[in-house]
């Protein structure tokens, strides 16, 4: 049975998060689909989700690399769909390297860039994370605005469990601003959407209600609601069974009850062990000395405050080393895109002059002339050719003739506004120009003969002789034919005389 690529990228990105080495497996196979059929865009947004799933389990270097790589493929071939999500990742990265000003920057970028026909599951998720860093920014009020948005989503198209997922993330946020009333007016609508499609909460929801019921002193209620934190499926997120464990703990310790809350605690440091969770490793040290303390046992406690804060202060510095490499890595991948930029630049302009060249012509004329079709306007192409340059290589030197083409340059460069200048070779240079340009093109002849040479060329005279078509006649309208045509009339302009224009109209 053929692989529905699209369909299964849709449900990846869209999936809840909790059994990440199933989804990594899927990933890896949406993948590899999309590379067999070629399909580029899907193939990066399979390793976009492959690379969430390893930054969940902990690589978050390898992560963030994936994720500026295909930032940067995205950038370069103008591909907004895929640069909102890799935006998205990188805003969850920068989250939890604790730079909330990188975060919200890329939030930001994820949610403007998201396509009218984004699937709403996914604009939820994104306006979710918007509102979490303008939250972590300091903007409560900006982020309620995007957590009402989100929720207006989920209820208009009728999906209860996003709804869950938003309404988890405000409380959360209205826990952490200190509004413990708003926080719980938030639970009631969980527990009624839970209701409503009959599941119990997640662990992660019902570790942040037990947030809530300890802040207002409700020990009691926030140990039953996390009494079978221990029963989870193994396949729930480490991280959200070891948190629940953890605050279990501090339930259980506020009612007195030091043994189920020792027990509690032994149980997120085996988890924490097991799952590499260093963040969650080291609360666990200052949760002990708390239970430490309420036992009495005041030495054990001193000595494992010692502990946690020597532990705090080498988390500090791994994290960041961590947000060191994560910006060398944005750096690496920046400097590497703006030398992409200018080899790209440097590849379209002839190193002499500094105007464009043949390449460049070549790339950019068909769409001007495209451009002025559709609008009914006129293109004038016109060739350029110093008069008797060898005479100048000739009886001067070769440095004065590069001299004369770099002065030539300037004097182009002066007058093309909205068209482009280029050198075609040797001594020979393009005018693209907007319009008619019949009396420009006779100005730049004179403004070059009445230049002051004597600096560079002593007595001898610099002129230029210009062969130019115009497509607002009935004539060539295609790049070879309109050159074709423009170098007829330059030699025609030779032939007369040379220090000449000879135009369409000539």
């Amino acid at each position: 049975m053929t692989l529905d690529v699209a369909a299964e990228l849709d449900d990846l990105e869209n999936h809840e998060g909790h059994d990440v080495a199933a989804i990594l497996a899927r990933a890896t196979t949406v993948a590899a689909a999309a590379d067999r059929l070629g399909d580029v865009v899907s193939a990066h947004r399979a390793r976009l989700v492959q690379a969430d799933m390893r930054r969940r389990e902990g690589d978050v270097e390898h992560a963030t690399r994936v994720f500026l790589t295909t930032h940067r493929w995205a950038e370069q071939h103008d591909c907004r769909p895929l640069l909102a999500r890799s935006h998205f990742h990188l805003a969850l990265t920068f989250h939890y390297l604790g730079d909330h000003a990188a975060s919200l920057e890329h939030a930001l970028g994820a949610v403007d860039l998201l396509d009218d026909g984004a699937p709403a599951g996914l604009r939820i998720i994104h306006l979710i994370r918007l509102a979490n860093s303008l939250a972590e920014n300091g903007s409560t009020d900006e982020a309620r605005e995007r957590y009402r948005q989100a929720e207006s989503i989920a209820v208009g198209i009728g999906d209860l469990t996003r709804q869950l997922l938003v309404l988890n993330n405000l409380a959360y946020t209205e826990l952490e601003a200190g509004n413990a009333g708003t926080a719980l007016a938030a639970v009631e609508r969980m527990y009624r959407a839970a209701r409503a499609i009959g599941r119990d909460l997640l662990i992660v929801e019902r570790d942040t209600v037990a947030n809530i019921h300890i802040s207002a002193g409700r020990y009691a209620e926030a140990e039953e609601i996390l009494r079978d934190v221990y029963d989870a499926p193994p396949w729930y997120e480490a991280h959200d069974a070891a948190e629940a464990a953890l605050t279990l703990a501090v339930a259980q310790r506020h009612r007195g009850a030091l043994d189920r809350a020792q027990a509690s605690l032994d149980r997120c440091r085996q988890l924490c062990a097991e799952h590499q969770l260093t963040a969650v490793g080291v609360r666990v040290l200052a949760e002990q000395a708390e239970l430490f303390a309420a036992a009495g046992d005041h030495r054990s406690a001193f000595a494992e405050y010692k502990r946690y804060h020597a532990a705090s202060e080498q988390l500090r510095s791994t994290q960041q080393e961590a947000k060191a490499r994560a910006r060398q890595a944005v750096f690496e991948t920046a400097e590497a895109r703006r030398d992409a930029e200018r080899y790209r630049e440097q590849a379209r302009r002839d190193p002499l002059t500094g105007l464009w060249n043949r390449r460049y012509v070549d790339e950019r004329l068909p769409d001007v002339l495209t451009a002025a079709a559709a609008a009914g306007t006129a293109v004038t192409v016109s060739l350029l050719d110093l008069d008797h340059f060898k005479r100048i290589n000739d009886t001067l030197s070769h440095d004065t003739g590069d001299r004369v083409l770099m002065a030539v340059a300037e004097l182009l460069a002066d007058v093309v506004g909205d068209g482009f200048a280029a050198r075609m070779g040797g001594e020979e240079f393009l005018l693209v120009l907007p319009g008619d340009a019949t009396a420009l093109l006779d100005a730049v002849r004179l403004r070059v003969a009445g230049h002051h040479w004597a600096p560079i060329t002593g007595e001898l005279p610099v002129t230029v002789s210009i062969g130019a078509v115009s497509t607002g006649a009935a004539g060539p309208a295609n790049q070879a034919d309109l050159l074709a045509e423009a170098d007829r009339r330059l030699y025609a302009a030779k032939r007369a005389g040379r220090n000449r224009v000879v135009t369409s109209q000539g």
